[in-house]
């Protein structure tokens, strides 16, 4: 009976650093896309707004994860830079942060 438990507690500890294994090169792999995109957006397509929506990048994860509950300044700033910059757009607070996400 005692060697059941320790069977079962085996599979369970090598199931869980499975988990945190797949979790960590998920998360790498995300941040590495990231990296990436902030890289390819630092050129001239993006024009002089690199810096404000990149330091809002930040702010754009915890606003999207937190379904809009968390609005950080930086967030803010890109917001309002972006939309001085098109007025016409229509683009929820939401549609935005994920476009800095993206970029």
């Amino acid at each position: 009976m005692k060697s059941r438990y320790l069977m079962v507690a085996a599979l369970l500890s090598l199931a869980g650093t499975a988990s945190a294994s797949s979790f960590v090169g998920t998360t790498d792999a995300i941040g590495s896309s990231l990296a990436n995109s902030a890289e390819s957006s630092s050129d001239a397509s993006t024009g002089g707004d690199d810096k404000v929506v990149l330091q809002a990048r930040d702010d754009a994860a915890s606003f999207v994860a937190s379904d809009g509950a968390i609005r950080g300044v930086h967030l803010e700033a890109a917001l309002t830079h972006l939309r001085a910059r098109q007025p016409a757009t229509l683009a929820t607070d939401m549609q935005l942060a994920e476009d800095i996400l993206a970029r």
